[in-house]
């Protein structure tokens, strides 16, 4: 991988969220099963873990649309480790219901259950078996100067729900225009429950870099995920609302989203709020800097989500219910990316350049050294030659079978028209579709790519039941959760196999 301080030569890994982990309370965590997942990866000889955002989701429940671009989601503390600290029992714990299934997240149970679990947990802070040093390390966590935005989402989340869970924009004038003594009142009224959140975000964040300083001892690399916008219903816009195109009642002018395309006709309509480009670059991209920075405190590696955004970005009038009308507006482009480097040194950053790419996006990619992304589904068009077809790659580039925005493979290839299975049949040097899904794996790992990433899911040989996401769908996404057993001998054996014999061992 480029700008690594690691081996540069070739290397795998997984492509899993944490929320699809297998766990005893209804979601994926950072539990005895993640920290078992990254044993098996060590065991099968890759060399990455890769995940999606780590951010506290909002309705929809999707990881791209956080209340938080700093903080870390709740849902995601390990329930066993609380037990085991004495912050609350077993009993307690086992009395809520999580949700029954064990193959998928059901996030209304956990959203009525959880946090009232969390809260016995803060509530007995005092009472855990090593309370001298939780509430020490408590109080130096909220102190931490690169902390600097917990008190602002910790408030955010209280207001939040004494305002029933509506957006911001919605809230008494005075704490939505941020008024100085209306958030002083703000922070007496609602003391506790602020501290209650900076509290999950202690949690949250002390067990996280525990498991991922056991992954990198075991020489796994992490690689997390920055989208490139945050939530109009955030803590970010609401704390910070000159980063963005807002008018003077914080209501946006523009937000983000894609033109129509063979995809979709009306086109996406993110909603997210734009940046004024020219306010940051006043600033040096200071809010961009510790952002960044950020992200390395919990990662290894970056995949910066919608690269294109930074060399041009699509602008609709705030309003339209479709993605029809807009206009493409410069981004920061390389400036950004140079100021990353000086201050923050070099990194390791994947760029996620998928879908229509200009010449001065290719350009700017080009420029920054960054690899981009291939993805093996996007390569089988019977009617033209493809950049996603394997003899078409360069080593600095990350190969993926498809990502968490795609089919899974078996249930792509099921789908796949006549003239385009052919093909893929032909290229793949199959006969039958069963042989479909490890075909393509060994493609990937074949190929001169640098490294290859292979979802979960397609090692499991899973079915389009197991996708992750739907982009521009509502329910249904972000639910799929590996089975406890899925993690067999004879699969660590297949896979270390693979990584020997195309050269991508760790």
């Amino acid at each position: 991988m480029a700008n690594s301080k690691k081996k540069t030569t070739r290397a795998c890994g997984v492509l899993l969220p944490i929320f699809s982990l297998s766990s005893e309370y209804g979601i994926g965590t950072f539990s005895k099963e993640a920290y078992d997942f990254v044993d098996f990866l060590d065991a099968a000889g890759q060399s990455y873990w890769q995940i999606l955002p780590l951010g506290p989701t909002s309705y929809g429940d999707s990881p791209y649309q956080s209340f938080s671009t700093f903080a870390g989601n709740p849902y995601y503390i390990d329930i066993g480790g609380l037990i085991e600290e004495g912050l609350i029992t077993k009993e307690e714990a086992d009395s809520y219901n999580f949700g029954g299934s064990e193959e998928y997240i059901d996030y209304e149970r956990l959203y009525r259950s959880r946090f009232k679990l969390l809260k016995k947990a803060y509530e007995n802070i005092y009472g855990a078996k090593n309370a001298k040093e939780i509430t020490k390390e408590f109080e130096a966590f909220k102190k931490r100067d690169d902390n600097d935005w917990l008190k602002d989402y910790a408030l955010f989340m209280a207001l939040k729900n004494a305002n029933g869970g509506r957006a911001w924009n919605t809230w008494e004038e005075g704490v939505r225009l941020r008024k100085p003594a209306a958030l002083k009142e703000a922070f007496k009224k609602y003391a506790d429950e602020v501290e209650f959140y900076c509290f999950l975000q202690f949690v949250f964040q002390r067990q996280w870099m525990r498991l991922k300083s056991y992954a990198n001892e075991k020489g796994i690399d992490i690689i997390g995920d920055i989208p490139i916008y945050v939530a109009f219903d955030s803590a970010d816009t609401w704390a910070n609302p000159e980063l963005f195109q807002l008018d003077k009642d914080n209501v946006p002018i523009d937000v983000a989203g894609c033109p129509p395309d063979a995809f979709s006709a009306t086109g996406q309509l993110w909603g997210n709020p734009l940046y004024r480009w020219d306010y940051h670059k006043k600033t040096g991209y200071k809010w961009w800097m510790k952002r960044i920075a950020h992200c390395y405190k919990l990662y290894d590696v970056v995949r910066i989500d919608h690269f294109r955004g930074f060399d041009e970005y699509y602008a609709i009038p705030y309003g339209n219910s479709t993605a029809e009308i807009g206009e493409w507006r410069k981004g920061p482009g390389i400036e950004l990316f140079n100021i990353m480097k000086k201050e923050l040194g070099e990194k390791r950053v994947i760029a996620e350049d998928l879908g229509f790419l200009t010449p001065s996006v290719i350009k700017l990619v080009q420029k920054t050294g960054f690899p981009g992304m291939k993805i093996l589904q996007f390569a089988f068009d019977s009617r033209e030659e493809s950049d996603y077809l394997p003899h078409n790659y360069t080593k600095n580039c990350i190969v993926y079978t498809g990502t968490h925005d795609n089919e899974t493979t078996l249930g792509w290839f099921k789908a796949l028209p006549k003239g385009d299975k052919k093909f893929a049949k032909e290229y793949l040097g199959i006969h039958y579709a069963k042989d479909a899904v490890w075909a393509c794996i060994r493609s990937a790992f074949a190929s001169v790519s640098d490294t290859a990433i292979i979802p979960m899911q397609d090692y499991l040989e899973l079915d389009k039941y197991a996708r992750i996401n739907t982009p521009s769908t509502l329910g249904g996404n972000w639910v799929w959760r590996m089975k406890k057993d899925a993690l067999t001998k004879d699969l660590c054996v297949k896979m270390h196999d693979f990584a020997r014999i195309y050269g991508r061992l760790k």
